[in-house]
C-alpha cells in the first residue's frame, strides 16, 4: 500500500472516531436535557402541590381567625350587656308582682305620698364600699326617703301601699342574685319597718349560730329574709329602709374579699286577699 492510501486510510478512520465522539456526546447532552426536563417538571409539580396545600392552610386559618374574632366579639359584647343591666338596674332593687299592682292596687313609692307608683324601685350603687362598723351608721337613717346611701353604706327607703278595695296579705322576700369573692360572708343588711330595726347576716363560718352584732341570720345561702303582712287593707301604707353595708368587725372580713360584688333584691307579692 503506498503511503498516499496510507495516509487517506488513517484520515478517514480518524474522521469516523471523531464522528463517533461527536455522536456520543450528542447523545449525552440530549440525554442530559431530558433529565433536566424531567427535573424541572417534578420540581414544578412539587411547587404546585405545595402551593395548593398552602393555599388551603390560609383559607383554613383565615376561616378559624375568623371564628375566633366573631367569639372574641360576642364574649366582649355579653360583658358589656352584663355590665349595663348591672348599671341600670344597681345593686339593690326592689320589685312587686305587676299583676297585683295592676288587679290589687299593691304599689311601691319613694315618698309616703304616693305621687307616682311604680313596680319596680332602683337604688344607686355604692362603688368601692369599704368596711365599717354598724355602729357609725347614722341614727336618722330610716328617717330619710328614697336614696340616700353614704360613703360606705347603701340606705334606700321606700314604701308600700295598698291601693286597692280589698283587704290583702302580702309577703316579702330580700335576696342575693348574685354576689362574688364570698363578700356575702361579711355583709350586713339593717331592715326598718315602720321603724322596727332588724339586722341579718350569714352564719358564722364555724356553723355555730349568728354573728354577735346580728339580730337574725340569713335564711339560707341566697336569702337574706322573709316577712309577711297579714290584714292590709286598703289605704293602708308600710314603710321599708333597707341598709346594706361591709362590717369590719366580722371575722370573715378579710382581704380575699376586696373587689367582691354583690347584688340583691327584694320581691313583694299577694299572697290573700278578701
Amino acid at each position: 500500500m503506498s503511503k498516499k492510501k496510507k495516509a487517506e486510510l488513517e484520515k478517514a478512520e480518524a474522521d469516523a472516531k471523531e464522528l463517533d465522539e461527536s455522536t456520543e456526546a450528542a447523545v449525552k447532552e440530549s440525554a442530559k436535557a431530558k433529565d433536566k426536563d424531567k427535573e424541572t417538571a417534578l420540581r414544578d409539580a412539587l411547587h404546585i402541590r405545595r402551593t395548593a396545600k398552602e393555599v388551603k392552610k390560609y383559607t383554613v386559618l383565615m376561616r378559624v381567625t375568623g371564628l375566633i374574632t366573631v367569639a372574641l366579639i360576642g364574649f366582649i359584647a355579653i360583658g358589656y350587656a352584663i355590665s349595663y343591666f348591672y348599671n341600670k338596674y344597681g345593686s339593690f332593687t326592689i320589685k312587686v308582682n305587676k299583676y297585683d299592682m295592676v288587679n290589687q292596687g299593691l304599689s311601691l313609692s319613694e315618698t309616703p305620698e304616693f305621687d307616682k307608683t311604680v313596680s319596680m324601685l332602683t337604688a344607686d350603687i355604692v362603688y368601692d364600699m369599704t368596711n365599717i362598723s354598724g355602729e357609725d351608721l347614722p341614727d336618722n337613717i330610716d328617717k330619710v326617703n328614697g336614696n340616700h346611701n353614704g360613703r360606705n353604706y347603701i340606705a334606700y327607703t321606700f314604701y308600700v301601699h295598698n291601693s286597692g278595695k280589698d283587704t290583702v296579705t302580702y309577703e316579702g322576700d330580700l335576696t342575693i342574685q348574685n354576689v362574688t369573692k364570698n363578700v356575702d360572708e361579711a355583709i350586713r343588711v339593717a331592715l326598718y319597718i315602720n321603724g322596727e330595726k332588724t339586722v341579718y347576716g350569714k352564719t358564722k363560718s364555724s356553723g355555730n349560730g349568728k354573728e354577735t352584732d346580728c339580730d337574725e341570720e340569713f335564711l339560707t345561702s341566697a336569702q337574706v329574709m322573709h316577712t309577711k303582712q297579714e290584714d292590709f287593707d286598703p289605704g293602708a301604707t308600710n314603710k321599708y329602709t333597707v341598709v346594706i353595708w361591709l362590717e369590719g368587725n366580722d371575722p370573715d372580713c378579710v382581704d380575699d374579699i376586696i373587689g367582691g360584688v354583690i347584688k340583691m333584691q327584694m320581691d313583694f307579692r299577694i299572697v290573700e286577699n278578701t
